[in-house]
């Protein structure tokens, strides 16, 4: 597969997995064997970028993660988040980007991704009571320690990125992008990351699944998938927002590919240091997603597909206004 650059030293494949959905975000997961095929089925295929959290599970999909790539630790790229107050029974409390609690973390997630570094460690959500330089000196000290190779963001505003950039450089930020959530375009996180050299990592790119044109207004939702609870996936909004993917099926006609393949090239020619981590629990989705690697979208096909995007007003907000609230800080 083809290689991208995440900051100056940083290679990995052009397109990424998101390993989130394969501890339940979605509603029931698979079974763990299941998740470790699908895992291995990515290397065969060419993936070497791998993302998971420690909040997801909680804990458990780094522990599926750690034993799926243990074989092929020295081939693969492993990014994980610490941020989240998380007790050992799971439950939470609130955001804790605390120095001392980011050590105890990393220790842990080391031990249950089997490794003795992670290569890419993100803030999952930056923390208001914790100033950015410390987090970032933080991490600093795990990187001279050799526990962690590389420092992330996820969800920060770009003033944040700029002041832990400054502290300790930044290999990438991670937030959602796609065709129907655009922020990041407007907010100065993308224009922020070109200036600094700093690769970005869309979460979501295929939209939570909406723009493969697998879900519609009637499609049910686990009320255990997050989905359930989010305004852009009511039945009213997902109506309206169908005619994203139309565009992308009358697109995908011409070029003799997927919905989902386009939404997925779309990212990718937005800026070459965009590396897209979808995910997916079946193998044929799999080799679907990663064959986006290989279409080219020409600028006419581009402008035709932003001029028609522009006349599309996406309904509902991402994500419910409670999780929304610790985004873009």
């Amino acid at each position: 597969m083809q290689k991208r650059s995440l900051g100056p030293s940083m290679q990995v494949s052009a397109m990424g997995y998101g390993c989130m959905g394969l501890t339940g975000m979605y509603g029931t997961p698979p079974d763990r064997q299941k998740g470790i095929e699908i895992i291995r089925a990515a290397i065969e295929m060419g993936v070497t970028l791998f993302d998971s959290a420690e909040a997801y599970g909680p804990f458990t999909n780094e522990e599926l993660v750690g034993e799926a790539l243990a074989p092929f630790r020295d081939e693969v790229t492993i990014a994980t988040k610490f941020g989240w107050g998380i007790h050992p029974d799971g439950s939470r409390y609130g955001l804790d980007s605390r120095p001392q609690h980011i050590r105890e973390v990393v220790n842990a997630m080391l031990e249950r991704l089997r490794t003795d570094r992670i290569n890419l460690l993100y803030q999952h959500r930056v923390d208001p009571n914790v100033p950015i330089e410390d987090v970032a000196d933080t991490v600093k000290e795990l990187i001279a320690a050799g526990k962690v190779e590389h420092f992330g963001l996820s969800e920060a505003s770009a003033q944040t990125i700029r002041r832990a950039h400054a502290v300790q450089p930044i290999a990438a930020v991670q937030s959602e992008y796609s065709l129907w959530t655009r922020d990041v375009e407007e907010n100065g996180v993308l224009a922020t990351c070109e200036e600094l050299g700093i690769g970005f990592v869309p979460f979501s790119p295929l939209g939570a699944g909406f723009l493969s044109g697998k879900i519609d207004a009637t499609t049910p939702i686990d009320p255990k998938d997050f989905r359930y609870h989010s305004p852009r996936f009511s039945p009213q909004a997902r109506a309206a927002n169908f005619a994203l993917v139309e565009l992308l099926k009358h697109v995908a006609e011409r070029k003799n590919a997927t919905a989902p393949q386009i939404a997925l090239a779309w990212l990718l020619a937005q800026k070459p240091w965009i590396v897209p981590i979808p995910g997916t629990t079946r193998r044929e989705r799999l080799t679907e997603n990663l064959g986006a690697v290989d279409i080219e979208l020409t600028p006419d096909d581009l402008r035709e597909i932003d001029a028609a995007a522009s006349k599309i007003e996406v309904q509902g907000a991402r994500l419910p206004e409670a999780v929304l609230q610790y985004s873009n800080r």
